[in-house]
């Protein structure tokens, strides 16, 4: 365990900015505790999940999963930092795959195909044929994000697959069984995506329902459930993040925090973890994916009001205790910060605030680096003279600010926020133009730039006039809801 001092710093712009900076000297382990696999559970509480497995892919030299399993095999990879920390990149003009196995040697199962679900982040480095505002030439094969086996078109060996058309226009799952029947069970649904804009993606699956989300909302859904699946001769050979068994339809892209589950996750905890997680792969300002300004279809004054906080709550902190003296001050820091080993070789970090007033919501954001241009990560908002743990921090250097309640333009996101994450101008209510509120904007779309004329949940009403009306325009109102039908495709390439 290592205790480090607090260092405050002056004041700095409209928030107040104190960083304590922690240098972790812990050596990692080459395998951390196993965790039984798990996936199910909760009750009158509300469900609880355990993955099987995590891969961070902060181990770049190796590529170990969270719990110290190696790939079996892999090639031609790189890593970026415009993840959650360090991402896999699977793009090459060779061939490159990233295999792992599905039954490790001692037993532990790192991926169910009949029942289960699996969740990812996703950046390509392509765009769209079909993108509204940079349509470009899709990944120019039908690239694969996740599979177990291979496509046969007379269903002779097995797949599993989780991939994208070459045009990047529609997103697929699909599964085969080794019985000869010519049979291939897809799931489709139409996208439309941005090089570099970071995606969620979560697949669950089971006997009486199979359903695609994308960043934490149903994209569509079978309730007549997987019936087919690769046998256990296919699962020995492992699965493929990123491309196929040859390495040569790579999904050409980011990949990052996959894990599996041996049972489907519900919606609700879906959603959750995409709010939860969204804040360092949509908000980071290093990332031309987060930077892309659409142009604006309105021109006329809007009367501007203050929107209502778009950020509020504990976020991930986690309250520990009251602290054991309380200082009131114009200033507020951090003190007494605590790192401690925490699981998948991550650090908890636990700390008091000091300083400010009482009944004020102070804002705390971290980050891994001080170089210019990254971007910082809301956790959430605290209170002076209480203490708290963040988990799951970096454990090479983590750094904290504090922000004040300050909302110069009244658009929902403190001066502080607006300023660390780049992604909009705290003295503008609407900075993009639309007349939309920043706050609005990023809280359902993660961005600016959001076309007001467009209408993403086909109700009939365009984004203006969901931000008018109050209402979600990810989520139709009193219209038709268009869903995607489960088709039967015995051509795939």
């Amino acid at each position: 365990m290592k205790k480090v001092n607090c260092i405050q710093f002056n004041r700095l712009l409209p928030q107040l900015i104190i960083a304590a900076f922690l240098i972790f000297l812990m050596p990692k382990t080459g395998r951390a505790q196993l965790i039984l696999p798990g996936g199910g559970g909760g009750g009158s509480s509300g469900p609880s999940y355990t993955p099987l497995e995590s891969w961070y892919f902060e181990d770049t030299n190796f590529w170990a999963n969270a719990y110290g399993f190696d790939p079996i095999s892999f090639t031609n990879l790189s890593s970026s930092p415009l993840g959650n920390n360090t991402a896999v990149v699977v793009d090459s003009t060779n061939q490159a795959w990233l295999q792992y196995n599905v039954y490790e040697a001692d037993g532990t199962t790192n991926l169910t195909v009949d029942q289960g679900s699996v969740m990812f982040w996703y950046a390509p480095n392509w765009a769209s044929t079909n993108d509204a505002y940079y349509p470009g030439s899709g990944p120019g094969v039908y690239g694969r994000l996740l599979e177990v086996g291979g496509y046969t078109p007379d269903s002779s060996y097995g797949w599993w697959s989780i991939y994208v058309d070459d045009v990047g226009a529609n997103f697929y799952f699909s599964a085969q069984t080794n019985d000869s029947s010519s049979n291939c069970y897809t799931l489709s649904t139409p996208i439309d995506w941005t090089t570099n804009r970071w995606h969620f993606i979560a697949l669950t699956y089971s006997s009486t329902n199979v359903s695609l989300y994308i960043d934490g909302a149903l994209a569509t859904n079978d309730p007549a459930g997987l019936a087919v699946w690769p046998s256990q001769d296919v699962l020995a050979n492992g699965f493929f993040l990123g491309s196929d068994s040859n390495g040569v339809l790579q999904a050409h892209g980011m990949f990052d925090d996959l894990r599996t589950y041996n049972v489907p996750v519900d919606a609700t905890t879906i959603g959750n973890d995409f709010n939860r997680e969204k804040f360092p792969y949509l908000m980071n300002p290093a990332n031309v994916g987060n930077c892309l300004m659409f142009p604006s279809a309105l021109s006329s004054a809007v009367a501007f009001a203050p929107y209502t906080p778009v950020f509020s709550g504990p976020g991930n902190l986690i309250w520990v205790t009251n602290a054991s003296s309380c200082v009131t001050s114009n200033n507020v820091w951090v003190t007494d910060v605590v790192a401690t080993p925490g699981a998948g070789g991550k650090m908890n970090l636990t700390f008091t605030i000091e300083g400010g007033y009482d009944g004020l919501a102070y804002d705390v954001f971290v980050n891994s680096t001080l170089s210019k241009g990254f971007a910082w990560s809301w956790q959430g908002q605290g209170y002076h003279c209480n203490r708290y743990t963040l988990t799951g921090m970096p454990n090479t250097a983590c750094f904290l600010q504090l922000g004040t309640p300050q909302d110069t333009d009244g658009d929902g996101l403190t001066d502080a926020y607006e300023h660390l994450t780049g992604i909009s101008d705290p003295t503008m209510y609407s900075t993009d133009g639309t007349g939309m509120a920043d706050g609005w904007e990023i809280f359902y779309f993660g961005h600016t730039g959001v076309d007001p004329n467009a209408d993403p949940d086909g109700d009939g009403m365009t984004n203006y006039q969901e931000y008018m009306a109050g209402t979600n325009p990810n989520v139709p109102d009193n219209y038709g809801v268009l869903v995607t039908e489960p088709k039967l495709n015995l051509n795939l390439p």
